[in-house]
């Protein structure tokens, strides 16, 4: 058995000895940006949902926005868990809608048609948290909050940021 294991290793040996070498591997360098700009792009290409066109500015204040907008939904729930519900009408107030939101809202949405009406219906959604929590609705502000969140994941589910050098 000694004997045919080593006849098989060097046969296979001068096999491999024997084939052509492969050719050299191509000696250039793709910039780390060149293949970070190919991974975005094929990223954006497999992200299906409708763009938001935005300059790099607007993008970025848009990105503030939507944290606050997830730090006043984590003050609504530490509010309800402690009754608080002046608490809860405050956080809910600075997702609500107001004429600078509309503005807002507006404004980034003007480039994709559907945006600002879907964005301007999630803030009225948390109008109606701020109305349960005027009433001391416990059972209600949690049901207007998990509405607001379903519109939350709706947009983020149909939107996505295109970042753009010109509008």
């Amino acid at each position: 058995m000694n004997r045919s294991l080593c006849a098989l290793t060097l046969s296979l040996t001068a096999f491999a000895c024997s084939r052509e070498p492969a050719p050299a591997a191509s000696t250039s360098v793709v910039p780390a940006t060149a293949r970070a700009d190919s991974a975005a792009d094929a990223l954006d290409r497999l992200d299906k949902r409708a763009p938001v066109p935005l300059l790099p500015r607007m993008a970025q204040h848009q990105k503030q926005n939507m944290r606050d907008h997830l730090v006043a939904v984590q003050e609504i729930v530490t509010a309800v868990a402690a009754n608080d519900y002046a608490a809860v009408e405050r956080a809910a107030r600075r997702i609500g809608s107001s004429e600078s939101m509309q503005q807002m809202c507006s404004h980034m949405g003007a480039g994709a048609p559907g945006f600002t009406e879907q964005a301007l219906a999630f803030h009225q959604t948390a109008d109606r948290i701020s109305a349960a929590a005027r009433d001391q609705d416990q059972g209600r502000v949690l049901n207007e909050l998990a509405t607001t969140l379903e519109a939350c994941t709706a947009c983020h589910a149909a939107w996505k940021q295109k970042v753009v050098g010109e509008l």
